[in-house]
């Protein structure tokens, strides 16, 4: 098959490959150990290593390499699995290619063309593969049966992809099959008799990246906190690693930045044209075809995206032509007679009097019904603007106006569907009188010398514009070209730029969809205080206060109505500095809902996560910067090794999109470019200004001169064709009578980084952002983690390393359950923005599972039961969650803790809040007649004596209340019958398969015995002392025999017909903790059991082997039975 042309060396590969054919820019090649009847030890070598892999996943045996005369440089073009195969690709080349390049004068050219073909010949061979799989999944049934049997997940664990490939355990290859699923990579491999399964949560992957190692030259390795994982001999390890990442991606962000993502592969391509759209959007069609171009008198080959809003198209040539057409400025998508010269053509007419015609479509007829269905959706869900479609055609979005209503409605704002009586109420509302212009309409400083010149030019720039807008188009539904970015480049006109704005960034489409919602958004946040509202008060003077715009109240009070109404929003951003002075600018260009839109078209899509607390996109493309520093500018990066330095200046670059630190005439040419090309526009302007200054950056002593040396260079980034005059920035770091910089016009500085670094596509930055994002969210878990340790390892004597360990097993659990559960309980345990040791928190279920893993108190099936109590008895604060610190503190008493820390902790579980009252009623298994009070407690001495212990209970009880008197703590509550009933069968459960079990079980019947004897002293005690004169002093068991039996009987015995239940008295039969801490004190054997060192590490070696396992295997009976209850039925 045809291969994506990539660079070998042919030097490091004469030892694996044998030269067959070769021609003047062709070379034939047979890997050693194929065809050659075994050959030297080298042949059988390599023979040996292919053939132990799978035959999807070797190494194809032939290969056909590009040569350039002179060079030592080669690149593949084919590979083969036979010679038969090998050879037609040589025939072709032969054929087709041979003679035509003997045409052409330049070797570069050559190269360019042959790589060019032989890529339109791997686009026909996809498509073709595609389509293949499509009409027959039967292949991915069965790899999904497999996988699900194999791995035993829940039915909610989709299976996205599978490949052939190995993976390496030290030197050794294992063949096998990678599954990467939406929440796991896993693998499986059955070789010599040995089974390998492997599991790795994408959320415990900290680094994704190809590699080589000693045997293979291309690798994906997967790291995680533990292990690195190298897997190969992929057959198209290019695009597995790109869906690794993408998978990674989306799972660290939906489980660790708590982002809502529905994994839709579609949406994953990170095109120009599918980052514009609002991230609701979810893709449904992405179909090749060709768009007829009147500018090119052609049809152009692309790509068609469609999703729930919108038609899109991409040319597969990159930067040549994209189209976004929102489906609400569709009027009718209708087919056309299908020819041979236009085949299986469409026609999408749109308001603005204008029709696409694409072509080529596959599957016309079921593409345009789906099509229909959704335009006819679209417009059912905005009845008042499908009614308008006939009235107002071309006049909604062209540039005749540049409001989008009458200039005689300047208040409200985008309501002119409105009823009449929320009209004239929203004219009423002079409190929130919205700015009807933008700022710069009525803050316009004229008549000021030196400014013709500006003037001139920017009659020139809109004359260029208009002509475009005749050619192109002048609505959002604009063919976007090169052309167009060059304009961009040189600086929009100051009259169309806050337009132009609007319909780069689609938030025309969101104005026009939204009649109303931002006045609506005015009145319900205006007047309400909170934290942002604080400090967006705290910010509003410093908002471009140099300007005249924000010295008056006009624009202090448009600017606090976006911002307030924005926080109000969007409640999970709010406010964060640096918003304030890009809604500035917004409004200086924009009507303030325009603005408005901006505002949320800039936070909410184009600077994801940039503007909340933790600012992770913005940290994400630091990093990204960091690296295309090290790519582009490698001298520049040598001389400062630690590049930290700069990614924090730059910071404000990207926060700001350079307004805060650059004059303002120049930075609105810098945010023309970010409107239309997207934070690539930031990268490559941050290289040029490096570039720029390279020389003194490599020459500066440290990074306080750096800072320095960059903060004055973009203080004199001017921009001499602006027709306002300058305005000073409040932000600059030096004044005026320092020595005076040279200056650069910004309109050549944004013209050298499209010239130098405007090479890398979006794609490519998003590629990069993958990889990053991983290693940031990562860093920030390890910050969580670390000061999670801080604040626990003071308060427990859990050795640090076995901590870290629990919190890593307490965290996956969290995760486990998290994988397969509703958003809404995900959000409840996990938020990033609560403290470090509050942000992740598990539910009783989750404990009890941690418990039965960890816990040294194992009760058989009372082990549940017992997690459940410990479970109610850690949630303080009743909201059914507890914290790593609560799981720490109770595993430490049962693991450190002194026997009367872990008898305490025994008895809070059996006593309410810990013990229900369902618990306490149950029946009680004390059935053996040890337990009988009917006959004298004896205890047995060494030298055989035994001595009759009930005379020493009284004096028992009274040394017990001599030491309570004497404490301070807090005095627990005593214990009723019923809950010691249950206190005694937990300590059976215990003591069940112990080594020393019948002498455990004799002497907790001693005790227990000897308890109830306690109990019903103080019982009768108390009874005496209100009066009753039944009782004497001396102990009567006799007398309370039938009783106290009927009680270990069953304790939950329907009482007879004549005798009524008795209301709780001070005479009930109660026992106190120090009671039973003292009766065990007194049995050797119990003493012995509850101060037998436990060691925590070899549970925790358990736990990690089998916490997956164990509830991957829970949750799957679960799942399947809870789907099998409804068919049941």
């Amino acid at each position: 098959m045809w291969l994506k042309p990539e660079e070998v060396l042919l030097k490091n590969a004469l030892k694996l490959w044998v030269t067959q054919k070769s021609s003047g820019y062709f070379i034939l090649q047979r890997r050693r150990g194929h065809g050659d009847g075994g050959g030297r030890f080298t042949g059988r070598l390599v023979g040996a290593l292919d053939a132990v892999l799978d035959s999807n996943a070797r190494v194809a045996p032939f290969r056909i390499l590009l040569q350039v005369p002179g060079s030592q440089v080669y690149s593949a073009i084919a590979c083969g699995a036979t010679a038969e195969e090998i050879n037609q690709h040589w025939e072709w080349l032969e054929q087709n290619l041979l003679h035509t390049l003997s045409v052409f004068d330049n070797k570069e050219d050559i190269v360019s063309f042959v790589k060019g073909k032989v890529k339109a010949l791997i686009a026909e061979e996809t498509s073709s593969k595609l389509a293949e799989q499509e009409e027959d999944p039967e292949k991915f049934r069965e790899a999904l049966v497999k996988f699900e049997s194999r791995f035993n997940f829940p039915e909610a664990e989709k299976l996205i992809t599978y490949y052939s490939c190995c993976c390496w355990k030290g030197k050794v290859p294992r063949q096998g099959w990678l599954y990467l699923s939406i929440n796991h990579l896993c693998f499986y491999s059955f070789f010599l008799g040995k089974e390998l399964k492997l599991i790795i949560p994408w959320v415990e992957v900290q680094k994704l990246e190809r590699t080589s190692n000693v045997f293979m030259t291309d690798t994906v390795r997967v790291t995680t906190a533990n292990k690195e994982r190298d897997f190969s001999t992929f057959l198209n390890i290019a695009e597995a690693f790109r869906i690794m990442e993408q998978l990674a991606d989306v799972t660290l962000r939906r489980l660790l930045d708590n982002e809502v993502f529905e994994l839709d592969p579609g949406l994953q391509d990170p095109t120009q044209i599918t980052k514009r759209l609002p991230r609701k959007e979810k893709l449904h069609e992405v179909v090749d075809c060709s768009l007829w171009t009147p500018f090119s008198r052609c049809h152009t080959a692309g790509r068609m995206y469609t999703s729930d809003s919108y038609i899109c198209f991409a040319s597969k040539e990159n930067g040549c032509c994209t189209v976004i057409i929102p489906l609400r400025e569709v009027i009718s998508i209708e087919k056309m007679e299908d020819t041979s010269l236009l085949p299986n053509p469409i026609i999408v007419s749109i308001r603005s009097k204008t029709a696409f015609q694409f072509i080529e479509l596959k599957d016309r007829d079921t593409l345009v019904e789906k099509l229909l269905q959704r335009l006819k959706e679209v417009n059912s869900s905005n009845p008042l603007h499908c009614n308008n479609l006939q009235n107002n055609n071309q006049n909604s979005l062209a540039f005749g106006s540049m409001c989008m209503l009458g200039d005689d409605e300047p208040v409200c704002l985008g309501t002119e569907a409105s009823h009449g009586k929320e009209r004239s109420e929203c004219e009423n509302e002079n409190n929130y009188l919205l700015n009807a212009e933008a700022l710069r309409s009525d803050f316009h400083q004229s008549g000021m010398p030196g400014l013709d010149f500006g003037k001139s030019r920017e009659q020139i720039k809109e004359s260029l514009w208009d002509d475009h807008f005749v050619e192109y188009g002048r609505t959002v539904c604009m063919f976007r070209t090169e052309k167009i970015r060059k304009l961009v480049a040189m600086g929009i006109p100051e009259s169309l730029r806050g337009k132009l704005w609007l319909l780069f960034s689609d938030a025309e489409t969101d104005l026009a969809s939204h009649p109303g919602y931002y006045v609506h958004l005015v009145e319900a946040s205006m007047g309400k205080c909170c934290m942002a509202t604080e400090e967006i008060e705290r910010d509003l003077h410093r908002s471009l206060p140099e300007h005249p715009a924000f010295q008056s109240e006009t624009g202090i009070a448009a600017l606090r109505r976006v911002l307030t109404a924005y926080a109000h929003r969007n409640p999970k951003i709010g406010y964060c500095q640096s918003m304030n002075i890009l809604t500035s600018v917004l409004l200086l260009y924009a009507k303030e809902e325009e603005a408005f839109w901006l505002l949320v078209a800039v936070c909410e899509r184009m600077l994801p996560d940039y503007f909340n607390h933790r600012v992770i996109g913005a940290q994400v493309d630091q990093s990204v910067f960091e690296e295309l520093i090290k790519e582009q500018l490698p001298e520049l990066a040598e001389h400062m090794k630690d590049l930290t330095a700069l990614a924090s200046i730059s910071l404000s670059w990207f926060l700001t999109l350079f307004l805060s630190i650059m004059p303002l005439e120049s930075a609105v040419n810098v945010v023309d470019c970010f409107f239309y090309d997207g934070i690539k526009a930031i990268f490559q302007l941050g290289l040029a200004i490096l570039e720029a200054n390279a020389v003194d950056l490599c020459n500066s002593k440290d990074d306080g001169q750096a800072l320095m040396i960059l903060s004055r260079f973009l203080e004199h980034v001017k921009n001499e064709e602006s027709p306002l005059p300058p305005i000073g920035n409040h932000h600059a770091f030096f004044s005026d009578d320092q020595e005076p910089s040279p200056v650069t016009e910004i309109a050549n500085l944004i013209h050298d980084s499209y010239e130098k670094f405007g090479d890398h596509s979006v794609e490519q930055i998003e590629h990069m952002r993958y990889k990053h994002r991983i290693r940031v969210l990562q860093s920030h878990e390890d910050t969580t983690k670390q000061n999670v340790l801080r604040v626990v390892i003071p308060d427990v004597s859990i050795l640090p390393e076995d901590l870290e360990e629990l919190y890593d097993l307490f965290k996956r659990e969290h995760l486990i359950r998290c994988y397969w559960e509703s958003r809404s309980a995900v959000s409840e345990r996990h938020d990033p923005s609560r403290p470090y040791a509050e942000q992740y928190r598990i539910d009783a279920r989750q404990f009890a599972s941690l418990y039965r893993l960890l816990s040294p108190w194992t009760c058989g099936e009372h082990t549940d039961l017992l997690a459940h109590r410990t479970f109610r008895l850690l949630d303080d604060n009743m909201d059914r969650l507890i914290e790593f610190k609560g799981l720490a503190s109770c595993l430490d008493v049962m693991y450190n803790g002194e026997m009367n820390e872990k008898i305490k902790l025994l008895y809070k579980l059996h006593i309410p809040p810990a013990l229900t009252e369902n618990e306490r009623d149950s029946q009680s298994p004390l059935k053996n007649p040890l337990l009988s009070t009917s006959r004298p407690l004896v205890i047995g001495k060494s030298n055989g004596d035994a001595v009759d212990y009930q005379k020493q209970l009284k004096q028992m009880l009274k040394d017990l209340a001599k030491e309570k008197d004497t404490k301070t703590e807090k005095e627990l509550p005593k214990m009723s019958q019923k809950e010691f009933i249950q206190f005694c069968k937990t300590l059976y459960s215990m003591f069940h398969e112990d080594p020393e079990e019948n002498d455990l079980y004799q002497a907790i019947a001693t005790v227990t015995t000897l308890l109830l004897q306690i109990g019903e002293v103080g019982q009768r005690s108390i009874s005496l002392g209100s009066g009753s004169d039944e009782f004497t002093e001396d102990l009567q068991p006799e007398a309370s025999a039938s009783d106290q039996d009927a009680v270990f009987t069953d304790t939950v015995k329907t009482p007879h017909k004549d005798s009524q239940p008795s209301p709780v008295t001070e005479g009930d039969w109660t026992v106190s903790f120090e009671h039973i801490l003292a009766s065990l004190l007194t049995e050797q054997s119990l003493v012995n059991f509850f101060e037998k060192p436990v060691e925590l590490k070899p549970k925790l070696e358990n736990a990690k082997l089998h916490q997956y396992s164990l509830r991957t295997n829970g949750m799957s009976c679960q799942s399947r039975t809870e789907h099998a209850k409804p068919s049941m039925q």
